[in-house]
């Protein structure tokens, strides 16, 4: 593609490689004239700059020069790093004369430029080159086989590289070669080229093709194979390049014969030797490779000549092109448009006319422009081949799994002889790399130990290693989990043991003063007196006599006698004490008297609300102490919810203890999460092990559902297999992954672990399989029903499958029937009037069937059902009956083997279309074909009178109050959908729709649906009421990728068809 241009007739050198930004030198061309026969010259410098989106090129100075030039070239001799332009541009000139310029002085616009020239050759200077080992060493070629060889550093006297060559002739093209320093060659225009060795000082081989002599017109080493060469042929008879190796010298290598006209010049790009550009007589530019002769690129160009190309030694993609039209381009062998090109020609056409009506009305011109509809983009495709600068060396990229995948395109040594092809060996290496040792090895102890279920022995593994006092608590408490009587284990890890209490009581007990007061109560075994008087004592006395155990209880608590008011409220029955207690209570008050009142009324949640935080430890010994075992874990997350919401840490800690003897792993979660710093995977890894081991030890000693997982413990376990995962532990993700969740992060996770593994993700085999038993173009239920009197028209599908006993749910049963092969089977399917035309109906039969004269005396046939189906005899009772329920989803239809599934007869379960009243199909011989009707309908005289089947009215059952939430939220959808769609056709498929969920809505009267299938559908209904239907749409695709087909396909496509009108609509 052209980037830019310039319109001069001149020779061109673009500026080293080391040089930024990029310039490109001009120097007008000798033996050419312009349109104006101007006879100046001049040396202007342009800058390339590729940002600017026009054509033009800045032109940063211009030298009027008394020279015309055949060759230009700009070496990099004494270049510095700064920002001035430095280098050494040398020049051909026609008089034999080899001119150095300065291009720093050019651009600042001094007179004194040049810094040396000498004009020792004969005739024009034609072919010049730089050595790039050696920067000061520049070759030159002119007439009479004179090669001079120049030292910048001392230009005076140049040296020759041996004897010239016999006979004498002209040196057209000259060339160093680009991997030994001291190798030359040199082409003249009969076709022979000369190698020459400078330590030698003469020419060590001859190159020539004598079969075809050529003319020569360009000359290029390899870039990287320091004994292969290309010669270019002028000749239009022999229009080739030939590829020359020095090891082979008697014949070419290879030839390209790609032009077909003579080559005029010839460029070897340095940065990949694949690409070898050509231009010819036939006005083409082309870029081949000089391996297989293959072109890779072809230029845009125009119908002129180019007579010099050459590469961009800083930007590998841009060249230049010098025309004999007096244009010099620079082009991209990258593609892109040419819109800025055509642009351009029409700004110029438009600035002809001055802006002003050629027609002389003197008014403006609005600015031309292009027809967009009728000029398409010219988009120009960039080479076949990605070339070597855009490869890159080496790459690396980490996939999931923690799978490191690592290239390199290592430039090996050349070989002789061998191809540059065949010696490349691309290797691509994975690796697996693990950056989280330490918690890997964490994880594999934590799987050992659930296989092997040595959970009490990892526990105390734990309590060894642990650094934190709390951490040991922690593990301690766990492991009790899985030892007989935990509670006592409880209460010994708080502090509370029995044996140690005993032993605290016999210190504080005196054992003297006990044996005093045993003596004192043996001797007061006497005669004593019992009082009836007035005293207190007296009518306590009375009451117990007469048997009055309230009032003698009222006497000792009104004589504070607490004890006495005990003892006899026993005696006085369960009531009594109840009072009695109560009273004690409310009049005592110490240290202990409301522990004491909770230990009597076993009200412990009045302690666990109430006690002081700091005695936590006592409040949770109690609870284990007297709890009972279903309040038990109540009071312990009661407990931890106090010290959670506490604001000192060191006591929020202490909560997931509670949880812990709770068996509460959700709530353990989100207290350790609220602790510890969750980012950290040894952190995670912490909290994985607690939570694990709990789990088990819950799963043990409860009744409870493993796969039972909460949102914030799903969350921490997807967090920890993405862990392993990226750590390479793929089986060890999956296991960790929560199973029963429908979160899309986790589903996604599950899916890619999977496959990673190799598996086909749970659900999609049966799915893929179920769809594989279906034949193309085929729908997948078979028939489906809905009951009771207001249900909507049938809706029937094509499903040919073996034939099997086909369970009806009525009261009649159509059983396996065997029938000859004379004989034709006709089934008649009931169908409620009602709406027809759903979006998924077939097209109904709007016409009534033609009639024919049927004899007075005609009598229908039987049906063959009539012995199973035994019809009523009122025809018109059918339209008061409800149509037979539904068979089983997935249920194979009724078909003979012998009846072909067809759309032309009226098959049993296979209706075309949603009938009248039950017309039922007698044999084909009653019947001529009709084109009118649709396929499958009555025709003809076969129309008969109609029989219903006997069925019973069925009450439909409520939905559960539970799911009602399901049947509302959709209605309401709908209805909204309804109300924004303007569309009929959406209005059709909303209508259709609501109908149909009417098979879901039975489902869940009837609760057979699963709970899986249960729960994403109340997330569905949570999606509708955040107006997040996309997630709805994610949930219904997991529904159906996961659970049996056959339960879900009478109501899951109608949702999808809801959900998706909802998002679109936007309700």
């Amino acid at each position: 593609m052209k980037l830019k241009e310039v319109d001069r007739t001149a020779m061109q050198a673009w500026s080293p490689a080391q040089q930024h930004p990029i310039y490109l030198a001009t120097g007008t061309s000798a033996q050419q004239l312009d349109a104006t026969f101007s006879t100046s010259a001049s040396l202007e410098i342009f800058e390339l700059d590729l940002s600017d989106p026009s054509l033009n090129m800045k032109s940063c100075a211009t030298f009027s020069s008394s020279h015309r030039y055949h060759k230009l070239i700009w070496g990099p001799h004494s270049m510095t790093s700064g920002e001035r332009v430095s280098g050494v541009l040398i020049a051909g000139g026609e008089n034999g004369n080899v001119i150095l310029y300065d291009p720093d002085k050019i651009i600042a616009g001094d007179t004194e430029v040049i810094i040396a020239q000498k004009d020792k050759h004969t005739g024009p200077v034609r072919a010049l080159d730089v050595n790039m080992f050696q920067t000061n060493l520049v070759a030159s070629g002119a007439n009479e086989s004179e090669i001079y060889i120049w030292d910048l550093n001392n230009f005076a006297m140049p040296m020759t590289p041996g004897v010239k060559t016999q006979p004498l002739e002209d040196i057209s093209s000259i060339a160093w070669n680009r991997q030994v320093q001291h190798i030359l060659a040199s082409a003249s225009p009969s076709g022979r080229a000369t190698v020459w060795d400078l330590r030698k000082n003469e020419p060590i081989i001859k190159v020539s093709d004598h079969n075809n002599r050529m003319h020569c017109s360009g000359l290029a080493w390899h870039p990287d194979v320091a004994t292969q060469m290309v010669l270019a042929s002028e000749d239009d008879r022999l229009p080739v390049i030939q590829m020359w190796d020095l090891r082979f010298a008697s014949s070419p290598l290879r030839v390209l014969e790609s032009h077909t006209r003579g080559i005029l010049a010839i460029a070897w790009s340095m940065a990949d030797s694949e690409l070898l550009l050509s231009c010819g007589k036939d006005a083409k530019i082309l870029c081949s490779s000089p391996n297989t002769g293959e072109v890779l690129y072809e230029l845009p160009t125009n119908t002129q000549w180019c007579f010099d190309i050459q590469w961009c030694p800083r930007n590998p993609a841009v060249l230049s092109a010098a025309s004999f039209d007096g244009r010099i381009s620079i082009y991209s062998i990258m593609g892109g448009s040419t819109d800025s090109l055509r642009q351009k020609q029409v700004d110029q056409l438009s600035s002809s006319f001055g802006n002003l009506d050629p027609f002389g009305t003197g008014q403006p011109l609005p600015p031309l422009q292009l027809p967009q509809q009728t000029v398409p983009q010219s988009v120009v495709l960039p080479l076949k081949k990605p070339p070597k600068w855009i490869q890159r060396p080496v790459g690396a990229s980490f996939s999931f799994g923690g799978k490191l995948v690592t290239f390199e395109n290592a430039k090996l040594q050349q070989q002789p002889g061998v191809q540059q092809q065949e010696q490349q060996h691309h290797h691509v290496y994975v690796s697996q790399v693990v950056t989280e040792k330490e918690f890997l090895a964490r994880s594999n102890q934590l799987q050992e130990a659930v296989q092997s279920e040595g959970f009490v022995s990892y526990c105390q593994k734990k309590i060894d290693t642990a650094q934190a006092d709390f951490e040991k608590n922690v593990w301690a408490f766990l492991k009790v989990n899985f030892e007989e009587d935990s509670r006592v284990k409880y209460l010994e890890l708080l502090g509370y043991r029995k044996d140690d209490l005993r032993k605290k009581v016999n210190c504080a007990w005196n054992v003297k003063d006990h044996k005093q007061e045993t003596e004192d109560l043996g001797s007061a075994k006497k005669t004593f007196n019992i009082s009836v008087s007035g005293d207190v004592d007296g009518l306590i006395t009375q009451a117990l006599l007469t048997g009055n155990f309230e009032s003698a209880v009222d006497l000792c608590l009104h004589d504070n006698r607490m004890a006495d008011a005990i003892i006899l409220a026993i005696s006085g029955g369960q009531e009594l004490l109840s009072r009695t207690q109560e009273k004690y209570f409310a009049k005592m008050q110490s240290k202990i008297t409301r522990l004491i009142t909770a230990v009597v009324t076993k009200n412990w949640k009045e302690i666990v609300q109430s006690c002081d935080l700091r005695n936590w430890r006592e409040a949770l010994a109690a609870v284990l102490t007297y709890a009972r075992p279903d309040e038990f874990a109540a009071l312990c997350d009661l407990l931890g919810n106090r010290l959670e919401s506490e604001g000192d840490s060191l006591l929020q800690t202490q909560a997931c203890l509670c949880y812990i003897c709770a068996g509460n792993v959700e709530k353990l979660v989100a207290c350790w999460t609220k602790a510890q710093d969750g980012n950290n995977p040894l952190s995670l890894q912490d909290l994985i092990e607690k939570v694990v081991i709990l789990r088990k030890a819950v799963q043990l000693s409860q009744t409870v559902d493993p796969n039972v997982v909460g949102a914030l413990l799903a969350e921490k376990m997807s967090q920890y297999a993405n862990l392993l995962a990226a750590q390479g532990s793929i089986a060890a993700a999956l296991t960790f992954l929560p199973a029963n969740t429908n979160q899309p992060n986790i589903v996604l996770l599950r899916d890619r672990l999977c496959r990673a593994r190799g598996d086909i993700p749970v659900g999609q085999e049966a799915l893929k399989a179920q769809y594989e038993r279906q034949p193309k173009g085929q729908a997948g239920p078979v028939v489906e029903q809905m009951q009771g009197p207001q249900a909507p028209s049938q809706q029937y599908y094509q499903q040919p499958l073996p034939v099997e006993p086909w369970q009806g749910a009525g009261p009649a049963e159509l059983k396996k029937a065997s029938l000859p092969s004379s004989e034709v089977l006709s089934l008649c399917f009931l169908s409620v009037l009602g709406p027809q035309n759903g979006w998924n109906d077939p097209p109904a039969l709007n016409r009534a069937a033609k009639k024919k004269k049927v004899p007075s005396n005609f009598l229908p046939p039987v049906p063959i059902t009539f012995p199973i189906m035994n019809p009523l005899a009122d025809p018109q009772s059918q339209v008061q009956q409800p149509p037979a329920p539904a068979a089983p989803m997935g249920a194979p239809s009724f078909q003979p083997p012998h009846l072909p599934a067809g759309p032309a007869v009226l098959q049993g379960g296979y209706p075309t279309a949603p009938q009248p009243l039950g017309p039922c199909v007698g044999p084909p011989a009653a019947s001529k074909p009709s084109t009118e009707g649709a396929p499958g309908a009555p025709i003809g005289n076969a129309i008969q009178h109609v029989q219903a089947l006997p069925t019973e009215k069925i009450t439909k059952k409520p939905i559960p109050e539970e799911h009602l939430v399901l049947k509302t939220t959709f209605e309401a959808l709908i209805q909204r959908c309804l109300l924004s769609a303007s569309d009929p056709q959406t209005k059709r498929k909303l209508d259709d729709a609501n109908k149909r969920l009417e098979f879901l809505y039975d489902k869940l009267r009837e609760q057979t649906l699963s709970p899986t299938i249960i729960s994403g559908l109340h997330n569905i209904v949570k999606s509708i009421e955040t107006r997040n239907y996309q997630e709805g749409l994610n949930i219904h695709t997991h529904i159906v990728s996961t659970s049996n087909f056959s339960e879900t396909s009478a109501f899951m496509p109608v949702l999808k068809v809801v959900l998706t009108q909802a998002n679109k609509l936007g309700v």
